[in-house]
């Protein structure tokens, strides 16, 4: 799944709108829409949108061959 359906989702059950999230994070939606359609997020825009969501934002590596996460 991919970042962008994750926001999407999140969006959803907090019943927030891509305006509203784009006008939080100090965006436009048309900037915010191209980013979703992108999924093209830096680390520090999913924080924040994580904060806005009232949600962890949790980025990690998993090794393959053994599952350590790093």
């Amino acid at each position: 799944m991919s970042m962008s359906e994750k926001i999407r989702i999140a969006l959803v059950k907090r019943k927030i709108s891509i305006t509203e999230l784009a006008t939080n994070l100090g965006t436009t939606q048309s900037n915010l829409s191209n980013k979703l359609k992108r999924d093209n997020f830096s680390e520090k825009e999913l924080t924040q949108i994580a904060d806005i969501l009232n949600c962890d934002f949790k980025g990690l590596f998993v090794m393959r061959d053994t599952g350590e996460e790093i």
